[in-house]
């Protein structure tokens, strides 16, 4: 006697073949694959700390414009605001790193400003713009040996540069006014016999 599938079982044949067939079509591109191991995680940036995933494009350079523009206004802490909005938008921005230590040169945290002056060279190296911007700095603090060093150094790089050769000037000018006793104390602190 022959045998005679019923109709329930016909259908739950074509059914699970169905079912296979979609999982196999689904599972075929994937063992095609290459990949073996992980995708490795970004590398941070040595000088914000960021993983380059996590940082945001933006298409604006509106923070170092309104920086600049408040700093050359003389609102240094409004300056520094923006600057600070800009290096946290853009960390590989040297512009706005150089903007943001001026600002906090002119406000007197001069802490702060080496920090930012030393993320600009990571980013730059050493350029005449920034060691310019450095003997400015230690010319504000007083250090004037320091200023004079800095000055010099950027002018080894770039030997025409009218703002160091000017703020060369300014160092020769302001150390003519320094009065000081014969024995080198500042005048007031002592009596400088005039």
């Amino acid at each position: 006697m022959q045998r005679v599938k019923s109709p329930v079982f016909v259908r739950a044949s074509v059914e699970t073949v169905a079912r296979l067939s979609l999982v196999m079509t689904l599972a075929l591109p994937a063992a095609g694959c290459n990949q073996t191991a992980l995708t490795p995680s970004p590398v941070p940036n040595p000088v914000t700390g960021q993983n380059p995933g996590d940082v945001k494009y933006y298409p604006s350079d509106q923070p170092v414009r309104l920086g600049t523009q408040r700093f050359y206004d003389g609102n240094f802490g409004l300056a520094q605001q923006y600057f600070q909005d800009a290096v946290e938008k853009s960390p590989e921005d040297v512009m706005a790193w150089i903007g943001l230590a001026a600002s906090y040169d002119r406000l007197g945290r001069f802490d702060l400003a080496d920090h930012a002056y030393g993320a600009a060279a990571k980013l730059e190296g050493e350029t005449p713009r920034l060691l310019n911007n450095e003997g400015y700095s230690y010319m504000l603090r007083g250090d004037l040996k320091t200023a004079r060093a800095k000055f010099k150094q950027a002018l080894r790089l770039d030997p025409n540069n009218q703002t160091t050769l000017n703020n060369i000037k300014l160092l020769n000018s302001s150390q003519t006014f320094i009065d000081r006793s014969p024995s080198g104390e500042p005048c007031g602190s002592v009596d400088c016999g005039q």
